[in-house]
């Protein structure tokens, strides 16, 4: 082959028109204008429900009360909560005066917490007050003399609320009129921790236009308007939630519906039914735990025509009862990283089951990804994997205050290094085997998790499972095998394993290690965090 007929794993979108060139404020305004009464955002916890008209009127008066407590453009301020109207109304307000939002996971414990305070200079935090066994009010009272910037905490839900409401209804209007002709869609307007597995986590920067048009392509794409209503599970803090959900919802007037204050499954459902929600957002353990209901047959979830699953590879047969069983024949697949805004690539409405269920999508518009040789840097060919890089609006800003992080995975001509592997097919649909430093070497060969977790979801006895490497002797590596059983009362066997591995998958990729696990080591956004795994196996196999 010549290097003229070489097909390199590159591809640019295309066909999605202009970007947006509107600060977050502005895109509201106009989804208020065209549909003032159409219902904005809804609550089922609490029965609370906005127009698009209200809406507005309550960001305006949370975005008036950081006024009145003396918040500047540039400014940081923490959102440290559970999933409530008040987080949404925050992020929306904070967008309006130019303040920077910074998102602060709730699962954080207190050294976590005094980190990110003290790392992007918060001067305002609002919190919530307490959920399940996490009392905030006391963790912050812990860090706050070492938070030398923080100089105001509203809870939520409190009299600090009320009070920041009623300080902003002195707050002439003209002030905020004005604080908006100085805005930019170019400002940074977020900062996102990332769950880094080392070290301390990193505050992805980004702007108005990373995330508005992150959030747009992503509606357009699932062919969002304003008869959607999409039920959101998924935390806020995390760009799931907050650009995949609300942005991409505000920006094509549809409704934001809130479940419940973090994910449980069964109420997940009944928003669904109670709501008539047209589209789902979940990882896929959160579709796995809805599917798994003994009473999912009951909810009826008919409304539904499309939904999407992300956050980590789905298995194939868990997408097919999604498809099928919960009527989400445009359920969309989306890839992509906080760094990135955060979506990269993404299926199609028009795609067929084994696209949807066999890829990652392709590029949105707008966006270029390339595959590259981690050693050489040279775009690798399709069909081969490689690091996927991608470039575009979409890559942040940096990270905040750590340039040299940042140079780290942003390179001189603007690509942003994902550390995953990925194979781009011939018709530019990409497929992810792994992360870099998931990758397992045995004995010289590379063997990817991601293949292996795929043909062992097939398994009759498996309802999930992950696989990590673990130190040999004599191979460097070998291959363990995670497995959360369906029925805990039918065992499986190494053995039994290998005997079902045997003349299907290539001898060194069948696993020399079997835990039977009741659960996973989990992020809050839903991500198994496998370097806990190794972690806790790879000294006892």
């Amino acid at each position: 082959m010549t290097v003229r007929e070489r097909e390199l794993s590159y591809a640019a979108g295309s066909g999605g028109g202009p970007l947006l060139g509107d600060t977050i404020g502005e895109n509201l305004d106009r989804a208020i204008a065209a549909h003032p009464e159409r219902e904005a955002l809804v609550d089922v916890a609490s029965g609370r429900r906005w127009t698009y008209a209200e809406f507005g009127r309550a960001v305006d008066e949370v975005a008036l009360g950081l006024l009145a407590k003396g918040v500047h453009k540039g400014d940081r301020v923490g959102i440290w909560a559970v999933n409530c109207p008040e987080w949404v109304l925050v992020q929306y307000a904070t967008a309006r005066i130019g303040a920077i939002m910074v998102n602060i996971n709730p699962a954080y414990r207190v050294h976590e917490l005094a980190y990110v305070l003290q790392q992007a200079g918060i001067e305002v935090l609002i919190s919530s007050i307490e959920h399940k066994s996490s009392d905030y009010r006391r963790m912050v009272e812990q860090v706050r003399a070492k938070a030398r910037a923080l100089r105001d905490v509203v809870y939520i839900g409190d009299h600090t609320w009320q009070s920041l409401i009623t300080a902003g209804a002195t707050v002439p209007a003209e002030r905020l009129a004005a604080r908006r002709a100085e805005l930019s869609c170019d400002d940074a307007v977020n900062i996102q921790y990332t769950s880094g597995t080392t070290g301390f986590p990193k505050g992805a920067t980004l702007s108005h236009h990373n995330i508005l048009n992150n959030g747009f392509a992503v509606g357009e794409t699932v062919g969002y308007t304003e008869q959607d209503r999409i039920c959101l599970p998924v935390p806020f803090y995390h760009c799931f939630g907050m650009v995949m959900g609300n942005l991409a919802a505000t920006s094509h007037a549809a409704c934001m519906v809130i479940p419940a204050p973090s994910f449980d499954a069964a109420a997940t459902l009944a928003a669904v039914a109670g709501e008539r929600c047209t589209s789902l957002y979940g990882v896929p353990t959160m579709f796995i735990a809805e599917l798994d209901l003994p009473d999912f047959a009951a909810y009826d979830l008919s409304t539904l025509r499309t939904g999407i699953m992300a956050g980590s590879p789905c298995p194939v047969e868990v997408m097919k009862r999604v498809v099928s069983e919960m009527h989400m024949a445009e359920v969309s697949i989306c890839y992509g990283m906080t760094e990135t805004s955060p979506v990269s690539t993404q299926t199609r409405r028009e795609d067929d089951l084994e696209r949807r269920t066999g890829t990652v999508g392709r590029v949105l518009p707008n966006l270029e990804v390339k595959l590259v040789d981690p050693a050489t840097g040279l775009t690798v060919e399709r069909g081969e994997p490689g690091e996927l890089c991608t470039r575009g609006y979409s890559v942040m800003l940096g990270y905040w205050q750590e340039p040299e992080r940042t140079a780290e995975v942003v390179d001189a001509a603007r690509w942003m290094h994902t550390g995953d592997l990925a194979v781009m097919r011939e018709d530019g649909y990409v497929q992810i085997v792994g992360r870099i430093k998931d990758m397992i070497i045995r004995g010289g060969e590379n063997v990817y998790p991601r293949e292996i977790e795929e043909f062992l979801y097939s398994h009759p006895k498996i309802a999930d499972v992950q696989v990590v490497g673990v130190p040999d002797e004599t191979y460097g590596e070998e291959i363990l095998a995670c497995v959360i059983l369906r029925d805990p009362a039918s065992p499986l066997t190494r053995d039994e394993l290998a005997r079902y591995c045997r003349g299907r998958l290539a001898h060194f990729k069948v696993p020399r290690y079997l835990r039977i696990l009741d659960s996973f080591p989990m992020t809050v956004s839903g991500k198994v965090r496998k370097v806990e795994l190794r972690e806790e196996f790879g000294t006892k196999v």
